[in-house]
């Protein structure tokens, strides 16, 4: 472990993201405006990865990533000469998603860039001018990985030669010999993938017109890497303790590869696409990768089914025991299931992706925008509150109705937004890796992709369905006072009318009690949106308009933004975390939490459904461990989606909050994705904080 601890350290203390790929590109770019934009692209891309400085870290097995400075003169230059050309050609190519995908793993360790090379020669055979460019381009990027990785293993020999540690300089030989050989040619040992996997991966996330971070996610390890894993362990060329420390290695890279907030990982278990339970050595040891690095990545999610053996779903609830807020429990028949709805066929279906938090997206076939956009759903009741209304039913009828409208602007506005990057923005590596780029020969942006599904996200339900209870109570049923008045208490934020909202907060019911008068309203909205949004389709073939109900971190930037509500909520609170109940409510424990999270049906959810769960740390034994687990399999069992566990104590969070330098690893799982506590904002902290911790 010492390795791993001196590896993860550098996650602390050197993580930088050099400006290097983007100078070298845009320095090529402007050299050669006379070219068409594919080949004055291909020009630029293979020059910057030419020059791309590679970097090995001391220790390091699985290599490749950005952290070279540029030096003064360099950095002088980029500022002055070359960042605002970055960023206007960035904004030329469009808003929008993307990196919220998993590529083809089995493509590129099945026939290496070579052999995809081979693909679009044959493809040039016969296409017209506009295919031939496309494909060109590809095939001019995909050389410049190969040149990058060469590279890599030119510094590995390097290094080597100047070691005087024996075992590190047989380490640094073998680097520079399957550098040599991956991404290039297909993998043929466990070493090889590894190394494959994260290499093009790497290599991906330097996008020159996306400046920002990319969140590309492994897929499922522990179906892809198996048969070399199994071929290796039978030959004896590898133990099972070394590809657990390749793996770690693979785990601290993702940590390099993208910054906290964000999200990046992978997925084990499930069912493969003959309906076989995927259970194996690899899908415990992906996990245990959790417990040996204890960083924010890799985001592990386990697809949990009917049937798996149960010491797969007890080894995740040991780690998540631990402290750990990875991996998070996903019900794999209720996707698949969703899958199905939305015209995925079971084979696909079978092999999906949590494309950063909780949103799912079918494998090396995705070009998905996810969480485009958030919607603030109290907002939207909130400027229903000038008027009155004749019966609750009325100012529920008025309420879907701005909810259709606001659904069909985001819709339009996200549709032009497609329409722009189709025109402005190409991604021809990536399109070498996503179905069915190649085979219609169009780039991923511009329709290539097999599925080009928009998934909106609707943030607030639990405080919308709180805030609807409150307002039939107090408006309607005992009409102790109006609707108008009711807004204005709510544009004081309570002040002079605490005594309203302890009434509010403690006497009427709250959605995550297992009362089915206000859980109800959770289920006729969530159908309402799904049936609201089945009637628009996008720019792009398969561009369906797909719901979610989770929110990174929009409940909180919301919140900041949103006067008191009708729930009780003070104005600048943040919003409810997901689709369980607003934190601190759910005063019934946790089954009537799970109980009321699933009377609604999640699978038409796809674009991601989260529910969280915290519990006492201090207070889990054997036995409360084992209730857990029930608790778990209970929110399975009635559909739950995905389901997100914090084990952690408010005495060990506020500890933080005094001492951040003592607690940077500290990990705690926010609306879908998980983050470093000490470097959430102090409204997030509370957030976490009043979440109603469960003694089991």
């Amino acid at each position: 472990m010492e390795r791993i601890n001196f590896l993860r350290k550098q996650v602390f203390e050197n993580l930088k993201f050099s400006n290097e790929f983007h100078y070298l590109f845009y320095k090529n770019y402007e050299q050669h405006a006379d070219l068409s934009e594919e080949e004055r692209y291909a020009e630029a891309f293979f020059s910057a990865f030419s020059k791309l400085t590679p970097s090995i870290t001391e220790g390091e097995l699985i290599v490749g990533k950005r952290d070279i400075p540029l030096c003064a003169g360099e950095q002088q230059e980029w500022v002055s000469a070359y960042k605002s050309i970055a960023e206007a050609r960035r904004k030329k190519a469009g808003n929008g998603q993307d990196s919220h995908m998993a590529i083809d793993y089995e493509l590129i360790l099945s026939k290496g860039i070579l052999g995809i090379i081979k693909m679009i020669d044959e493809y040039l055979l016969n296409c017209n001018k506009e295919k031939e460019s496309f494909y060109k381009c590809c095939k001019r990027c995909l050389q410049a990985v190969i040149k990058h990785s060469e590279n890599y293993a030119d510094l590995a020999l390097k290094m080597s030669e100047q070691a005087n540690d024996p075992i590190r300089q047989s380490e640094l030989k073998k680097i520079a010999e399957i550098c040599k050989k991956v991404p290039a040619g297909p993998a043929e040992s466990f070493y090889e993938a590894v190394q494959s996997v994260h290499f093009i991966t790497h290599c991906l996330s330097l996008n020159p017109f996306r400046t920002g971070a990319q969140q590309f996610q492994l897929g499922h390890p522990d179906r892809y890497l198996l048969p070399f894993f199994e071929k290796d362990i039978q030959n004896g060329t590898i133990t099972k303790e070394y590809a657990q420390l390749l793996l770690d290695c693979l785990g601290i890279q993702i940590n390099m590869r993208v910054p906290s907030g964000l999200s990046s990982g992978y997925m084990v278990g499930g069912r493969d696409e003959h309906g076989n339970i995927v259970a194996n050595e690899l899908t415990e040891i992906c996990m245990q990768v959790i417990d040996d690095i204890r960083l924010v990545y890799p985001a592990v999610g386990l697809c949990y089914t009917e049937g798996m053996p149960e010491k797969y779903l007890d080894k995740a609830c040991k780690l998540l025991s631990k402290g750990y807020s990875h991996p998070a429990i996903f019900n794999d028949d209720v996707i698949t299931k969703g899958l199905i709805h939305y015209g995925v066929p079971m084979k696909q279906a079978r092999n999906y992706i949590h494309s950063t938090c909780v949103e799912i997206t079918p494998v090396a076939s995705s070009n998905v925008w996810v969480a485009s956009p958030y919607t603030n759903m109290p907002q939207l009741l909130l400027e229903l509150m000038n008027k009155e209304y004749s019966t609750f039913d009325a100012l529920l009828n008025a309420y879907f109705e701005k909810l259709d409208a606001h659904i069909k602007s985001n819709f339009e506005a996200e549709n032009h937004n497609r329409s722009v990057r189709a025109q402005n923005s190409i991604n021809p590596l990536l399109s070498c890796f996503v179905n069915d780029c190649l085979q219609k020969g169009v780039d991923i942006e511009r329709g290539g992709a097999k599925y080009n599904w928009i998934t909106p996200s609707f943030v607030g339900m639990a405080n919308l369905v709180d805030s609807l209870y409150a307002i039939k109570t107090l408006v309607f049923d005992e009409k102790k006072l109006t609707l108008c008045e009711f807004r204005s208490i709510l544009e004081s934020n309570f002040e002079g009318n605490e005594s309203l909202r302890f009434y509010i907060l403690n006497r009427i019911p709250k959605y995550g009690n297992d009362l089915n008068e206000i859980d109800q309203y959770f289920s006729f909205i969530s159908e309402h949106i799904a049936s609201e949004c089945k009637k628009y389709s996008g720019l792009h073939s398969n561009s369906n308009l797909i719901p979610s109900v989770f929110c990174w971190v929009m409940h909180e930037r919301f919140g900041r933004e949103t006067s008191a509500t009708p729930d009780g909520r003070k104005a600048g609170f943040p919003l409810g975390d997901g689709s369980g109940p607003c934190q601190g409510r759910e005063l019934n424990g946790p089954t009537a939490s799970v109980l009321s999270s699933t009377k609604w049906d999640h699978s038409k959810f796809i674009g991601g459904v989260a529910v969280n769960l915290k519990f006492s740390k201090a207070s889990l034994g054997v036995k409360s461990l084992d209730t857990m687990i029930s608790i778990i399999k209970t929110y399975l069992k009635r559909g739950g989606f995905e389901v997100q566990i914090n084990v952690v104590d408010n005495e060990t969070l506020k500890k933080a909050q005094q001492n951040p330098e003592g607690y940077q690893d500290l990990v705690v799982r926010i609306g879908g994705y998980s983050d470093y506590f000490v470097r959430l904002s102090p409204e997030m902290q509370e957030e976490v904080i009043l979440r109603t911790t469960h003694n089991v």
